[in-house]
């Protein structure tokens, strides 16, 4: 199917492009219903959105003229979620509209603000821009939204979800009324939906994307490893793949460091991209990505969206996604415009649930295989040599002449080594990696389908390890080997003999499976759970004896009580009274031995007619088991004219009292010298009473400045 009619301008760039077909995306914009409309458009990654959106918004932008006027306001404006999907789209539309004579801008952050500005000055016809960046243009008057035509919003839902709303809303708002909105996103969640009915009119919605088939141009790999050995798988899938570019995703920035330091060790041609990067850093990262002087990119999801790059034919997710959307974007820079391409999750044995969880979220089947091992990769290296083109070149009369040079000196065999040793010095070595715990579980699974029993391991084909758990904290098979494999990261088959001891556990550990599982234990660990090598135990009942569990109670025995005890000759049974009565029947009740006497207590039968007996009363008649005290005498009845005085009573009399006076020293009795005796305060200090210290050596010393000063009132500092 050939391009529908577009503009002339237009035709011949996407010819001088090898544009032969356009994408299903790129033929709905150009139908008929579709010219002049708001359109809002979701579509598969890689399938050609830029393209679309240039050609959708060039009739509006150039109507029946084939190049543009002088540049002035701009009439179109793009918005992108990164900067670098902002300066992939400034270099997309900056070729497709290169014969129509279009001046663009970009305006993102990061970059020369003071250059910007002298663009905008200049003149625009379209304007790309990161939401930020463009808002502070337009705040600062620098941006003149006044003559806008068609307004691209790129990645909707990726601005949406990164804080964008805001930013958008405001240049949404300063824009005409006019203009035509295109907003292309991958999915139309609720807030897209919303977005496009309150600044879309009438929009068309364009869906290309198949919900019920998956990206039929990417394939879906997922790698079980050990925890501790994803860097070993990064390395050996990259080496078994050999793509021309790379991209591996790590979750965070920490992550990005240190991969792309762990790779560029092993001798990768490795370059990182992440948000903590300089823009013109981030450029030039991408740039040597794009002209193949690095062929491994380690990278943020800020590379998740929207970027273009050419021979991507492998992406590698060090991290896992975290969701589904995630996962698509993620794959999607590669497999585009028709190439194939490779996605390979590298999934750990504790993180395999969430991995298959994203895939069936993601409707995508995924092949589950082990990390290509080093055999593997070698002989991909000799099928790749064989077939390289240095080999099939015509060559050269001086590398002709050369060769004759080589073949005189050397033998062909000799030769051929050298090449080869060549080829493979500028190839990172692959990593030996274990077999996976699968493969060994099928393996066993086929020796017991065939009747074989499995036998006992040997004492030399294991090795002991301890765990500091033991009987004193219940330790039990039932949870310990399931800790074990969780850890250690090893299967139920690969744990030999279990011996539980008072404070400690020791365990077997197959010999082949026991550099695996000394790794995994060094790089995962547990609260409180420590595992170790350890000596293989004493057999039972041989070696000593190990000390005795602490006991919950560590104080002193409690003294037994005093009690007599009986040193007579116990009686003979014969001897031991008997009752030889007749038992009472079943069901009647046997007479009480003994009965408590309860007394000459009169019962009360009708009212009470005269008032309680006093105290003295109640005792009488033996109707209680009171006893009194010894010379005990009922107390009477109070009479105030009974009580004696307690003493003979004899007012005070008044004796006289004479004249006050004085002491002829000035001191009163108590020896405090009256107010007006005491000299000035200046002089008290000097002459009369100094201040003393006191020295443990020299005794008491007066200080030569008297008193010492008041502390001042006031709050403590």
């Amino acid at each position: 199917m050939s391009f529908p009619p577009t503009q002339p301008a237009l035709a011949r760039a996407l010819a001088a492009q090898g544009y032969e077909n356009p994408t299903p995306i790129q033929a709905a914009v150009l139908e008929a219903d579709a010219e002049g409309r708001d359109l809002l458009v979701s579509a598969q990654t890689g399938s050609g959105k830029t393209v679309a959106f240039g050609l959708a918004a060039a009739p509006t932008l150039l109507g029946d003229d084939e190049t543009f006027g002088p540049a002035g306001a701009p009439l179109a404006l793009v918005i992108a979620p990164t900067r670098e999907l902002a300066i992939q789209v400034e270099r997309e539309l900056t070729w497709l509209y290169a014969q129509a004579g279009a001046r663009i801008v970009s305006c993102v952050g990061g970059m020369d603000l003071r250059k910007q500005m002298r663009d905008l000055n200049f003149g625009a016809h379209i304007v790309v821009g990161t939401p930020g960046r463009l808002r502070d243009h337009v705040e600062r008057d620098r941006l003149d939204l006044s003559e806008l035509r068609v307004v691209v919003l790129d990645e909707a839902d990726e601005m949406l979800d990164m804080g964008f709303r805001e930013d958008l809303t405001f240049i949404l708002d300063a824009a005409p009324a006019e203009r035509r909105t295109l907003l292309f996103s991958a999915t139309i969640a609720r807030e897209i939906a919303n977005l496009a009915r309150t600044y879309q009119r009438d929009a068309l919605r364009i869906d290309t994307t198949n919900k019920d088939v998956p990206h039929g141009d990417i394939e879906y790999r997922a790698v079980r490893c050990a925890p501790n050995e994803v860097e070993h798988a990064v390395v050996n899938v990259l080496r078994f793949f050999e793509a021309q570019g790379a991209l591996v995703f790590c979750n965070t920035r920490d992550g990005v460091r240190h991969m792309h330091a762990r790779l560029r060790e092993r001798g990768f041609s490795v370059v990182g991209l992440s948000g903590e990067l300089t823009q013109k850093e981030r450029a030039d990262a991408l740039q040597a990505l794009r002209d193949g002087h690095a062929r491994v990119c380690v990278a943020t999801d800020v590379a998740a969206r929207g970027l273009d790059l050419p021979d991507l034919g492998l992406v590698v997710h060090a991290d896992l996604p975290v969701n589904r959307a995630t996962l698509l974007h993620r794959s999607g820079r590669t497999g585009r415009a028709g190439k194939k391409g490779v996605s390979v999750l590298i999934a750990p044995y504790t993180r395999r649930r969430k991995a298959e969880m994203l895939l069936d979220a993601a409707a995508v089947e995924g092949v589950w295989e082990s990390p290509p091992t080093a055999d593997a990769i070698r002989a991909q290296d000799r099928t790749r040599m064989l077939s390289d083109p240095l080999l099939s070149e015509a060559p050269t009369e001086d590398d002709l002449a050369m060769g004759r040079t080589i073949l005189e000196n050397r033998t062909p065999e000799e030769v051929a080594a050298a090449l080869a040793r060549v080829y493979r010095s500028r190839l990172p070595e692959p990593e030996d990696m274990l077999e996976d715990g699968p493969n060994q579980e099928i393996r066993r699974s086929e020796r017991a389908d065939r009747g074989e029993p499995r036998e006992r391991p040997a004492p030399e084909d294991v090795v002991w390890f301890r765990v500091n758990v033991g009987r004193a904290k219940n330790a039990d098979p039932k949870w310990l080997i399931p800790l074990i494999c969780r850890l250690g990261h090893v299967l139920k088959k690969d744990i030999g003999s279990i011996r539980i001891f008072d404070r400690e556990t020791k365990f077997e550990i197959l010999k082949e499976s026991e550099p695996k599982f000394s790794a995994a234990v060094a790089a995962t660990s547990e609260d409180d759970i420590r595992i170790e090598p350890s000596t293989p135990p004493a057999a039972r009942g041989e070696g000593p004896r190990g000390p005795r569990p602490e006991r919950k109670f560590d104080g002193p025995r409690p003294e037994r009580r005093d009690r007599p005890k009986f040193d007579g000759p116990r009686p003979e049974r014969s001897d031991r009274a008997r009752f030889d009565g007749p038992r009472p029947e079943r069901g009647e009740r046997s007479e009480r031995p003994f009965e408590r006497p309860r007394g000459d207590k009169p019962n009360f039968d009708g009212p009470r007619d005269g008032p309680r007996k006093p105290y003295r009363d109640r005792n009488e008649g033996g109707a209680s088991d009171f006893k009194p005290k010894r010379d005990f005498k009922p107390r009477g009845d109070y009479n105030p004219q009974d009580e004696k005085p307690r003493r003979d009573f004899k007012p005070r009399e008044d004796k006289p009292r004479g004249e006050f006076k004085p002491r002829e020293d000035g001191f009163k009795k108590d020896g405090f010298k009256k107010k007006t005796d005491f000299k000035a305060k200046s002089d008290f200090r000097k002459d009369e009473r100094p201040q003393t210290s006191f020295n443990p050596k020299t005794g008491f010393k007066a200080k030569p400045d008297g008193f010492k000063k008041p502390f001042k009132k006031g709050p403590r500092p």
